[in-house]
């Protein structure tokens, strides 16, 4: 009696050994197809969605962790839903790229604006300044104090400019807009407080 269920304990020990073999072909080709379709977007993934790389890296090491563990039902059971993760990775960075083409194409229009636009108050002001430091006395509204900090606020203004102009030359047209945007803002506020007529 004892042999006999030793036999059939061996039996079934051999057949979950040989249906474990049987299963880890399939859990290595679910994970080395993942890693592969992963590999393609991983790169775009870091800069357009990489939230959702986090989640798929997670999910795939924790799936590579049961392979480790030899538990290759759990893999085949955990790769249906790591493809739909992959997948919806896929849709997210060409969402993000058409969403980056559309903002660039907004950026370089805002630039040309921009571009004609602060380069003249930077004139304007810059003759402002240049008579106001010659003047022997400040126009009405205008202290000394206000003086020397309009003045600080334009050098910084202009650095400001160089650098936003130094960053489309470089080809970054969004964050050199954003910028441009701030440059412009302080250059209206500028012209009010130094009381420049505008043309």
């Amino acid at each position: 009696m004892n042999i006999s269920r030793l036999i059939l304990a061996v039996a079934a020990a051999s057949v979950l050994v040989a249906g474990c073999a049987r299963q880890r072909g399939p859990a290595n080709d679910a994970l080395e197809k993942i890693e592969t379709s992963l590999a393609d977007v991983k790169d775009d993934a870091q800069r357009y969605a990489p939230d959702g790389l986090k989640g798929v890296e997670s999910q795939l090491e924790r799936l590579k962790q049961s392979y480790e563990a030899k538990d290759y039902d759990n893999v085949l059971a955990g790769t249906p839903q790591l493809e739909k993760a992959v997948a919806s990775l896929k849709q997210a960075v060409t969402s993000g790229k058409e969403h980056a083409r559309a903002a660039l194409a907004v950026a370089k229009t805002e630039w040309e604006g921009l571009s004609a636009d602060v380069p003249k108050t930077i004139e304007s002001i810059q003759a402002r300044v240049d008579t106001l430091s010659k003047s022997k006395r400040l126009p009405f509204g205008i202290s000394k104090d206000e003086f020397e900090g309009a003045k600080a606020a334009f050098e910084s203004m202009k650095s400001q400019w160089a650098d936003a102009s130094a960053e489309f030359k470089d080809g970054d047209a969004v964050e050199a807009t954003a910028k441009g945007r701030t440059v412009k803002g302080m250059g209206d506020e500028l012209v009010d407080r130094l009381k420049i007529k505008k043309s």
